[in-house]
């Protein structure tokens, strides 16, 4: 399969990170790992309309109206009963020519109250929640394969991608990505396709996508673009050649962007909020000299994650309103897990992908390193207050269950937490930093050749979406000993009481 840009910086790149390649299996032993579940009858899960960047509630409580093209946000219900049941387990065939080193990309996992919709190479498929599981609602065949991706999605439930047309092989244009294609997920149906304005530099190593109310934005570093959702029609860009550039933008409630000013190791780096219309800045932060890179888990509130002499992230930076700096929040000791989906390799988008950690209204929730002591919980999650930075709750995993921070419901974090056999199966939970109460929403057990696989957020995406929890991997290849076998693509699950 050709994909990526041109062979002097997509190949090496991607050789690079196949260097690193490595499947992270966990070591379950014969260790029986107890747990008590306390299932009650079945009763129907109710959820309001909501996506992976959505804020919680507790229980009871209604997500706010929300105008169709804004991004969504989720608060999900306490079911009458959280005994997980099989929602959806579909498998990609045509995979004996692809292996670790070739895989067939799937990038993009994004869920509505009846669709599953997943991007695979060139094509984004639907998949119909209901019996019998497996059933392909629809098919959008794409011009290209897929660049870049966001995980917003509007709350109507539309969203975008970004594609790299098929051009001559050794021509300039090889492995540019040029369009911009929006589309509903509920039917399919392509809204709207683009095509981005100078865009001879934008690969599927530099280019970054998002989506905040009624616009689309993307930025490859040497241009940038913003589309109205609408009509697709072009509200601003920039492609002039200055030392300053903006090298991507987080969306959501609001935008912004992170520009990077020189080149190298003396580049240095500046965090603006821009108005999402006119592409007018409303305030800049300037990042301490000495950071290597930045991301933006959240833009409002604002929050910036940096590394400071180090390939990791060592820092959280809260922003108040106007810019300015309120708390610094080391991070030494946790694992915010940003861009390290790819095996490092900076592909479909990277500077909101930060997987250890979500950030809520007032807190921010950053999961801890593994833990690999005996009779001690894997790891677990703190919350830290972005006013003052002070650490207001810890939420533990458990002995070989590990706890991931999946996004928030309201005022609540919504918490993946691993499975460990029959015993201990895998949970989805709502928990309150500010009580330390844990509320239960989903027990179900992934299949055990998958799991390893498909519970590490940076090999798969885990979307929890209307009561039901879907895990999506990233890279799909054939199974060594049965080469011509089709290969779990996505599988979901939802309380035995919920109905279609």
């Amino acid at each position: 399969m050709s994909f990526g840009p041109p062979p002097s910086v997509y190949t090496q790149s991607a050789l690079a990170a196949d260097t690193h390649k490595r499947r992270r299996k966990r070591l379950l032993g014969g260790l029986a790992v107890l747990v008590v579940l306390g299932l009650g009858a079945g009763g129907l899960l109710l959820s309001s309309a909501g996506d992976d960047s959505g804020h919680a509630s507790g229980k009871g409580a209604a997500a706010a109206p929300q105008s169709p093209d804004a991004v969504r946000e989720s608060v999900e219900k306490v079911p009458g009963s959280p005994e997980g049941r099989l929602a959806l387990e579909h498998d990609e065939e045509g995979l004996s020519a692809n292996s670790d080193t070739n895989p067939r990309y799937a990038p993009g996992t994004w869920a509505t109250k009846k669709i599953l919709a997943r991007g695979v190479a060139n094509r984004i498929v639907g998949l119909r929640i209901k019996p019998p599981y497996d059933e392909t609602a629809w098919t959008l065949k794409l011009d290209g394969h897929i660049c870049a991706t966001s995980r917003h999605v509007t709350a109507d439930g539309r969203t975008a991608v970004v594609i790299q047309p098929p051009h001559a092989k050794g021509s300039k244009q090889e492995g540019v990505c040029d369009q911009v294609v929006f589309f509903d997920l509920n039917t399919g149906k392509k809204l709207w396709q683009k095509k981005m304005p100078s865009p001879q530099r934008a690969f599927v190593t530099n280019t970054n996508l998002t989506l905040t109310k009624g616009v689309v934005a993307v930025a490859w570093g040497h241009g940038s673009v913003a589309y109205d959702m609408k009509d697709g029609r072009r509200l601003w860009d920039s492609t002039t050649v200055s030392r300053c550039e903006d090298k991507g933008y987080a969306g959501g409630r609001a935008l912004l962007a992170l520009v990077s000013c020189g080149e190298g190791p003396e580049a240095t780096y500046e965090v603006q909020k821009l108005d999402p219309r006119t592409g007018r800045t409303r305030w800049t932060y300037k990042v301490a000299s000495g950071v290597t890179t930045v991301y933006l888990p959240s833009s409002d509130p604002p929050v910036v994650a940096v590394a400071a002499g180090d390939s990791k992230v060592t820092d959280l930076l809260s922003l108040d309103g106007r810019g300015r700096r309120r708390a610094t929040i080391s991070l030494s000791g946790y694992d915010a897990k940003c861009g390290e989906r790819y095996f490092l390799a900076p592909y479909f988008g990277v500077l909101e992908n930060c997987d250890g950690l979500v950030v809520g209204r007032t807190q921010a929730y950053v999961m801890s390193k593994e833990n690999i002591a005996n009779n001690q919980p894997s790891d677990w999650i703190v919350a830290f207050d972005l006013k003052t930075g002070r650490s207001q709750g810890k939420f533990d995993g458990r002995e070989l269950q590990m706890v991931y921070p999946l996004r928030m419901s309201g005022d609540e974090l919504l918490v993946y937490r691993q499975g460990a056999g029959v015993s201990a199966p895998a949970a989805v939970v709502s928990w309150n930093a500010r009580t330390d109460k844990e509320t239960p929403l989903l027990f179900f057990q992934l299949p055990d050749e998958e799991d390893s696989n498909l519970s590490d957020p940076t090999e798969s995406d885990i979307v929890f979406e209307q009561g039901r929890v879907f895990f999506g991997q990233r890279e799909l290849v054939h199974d060594d000993k049965a080469p011509k076998d089709p290969v779990l693509m996505a599988i979901g699950f939802g309380s035995a009481g919920l109905k279609h």
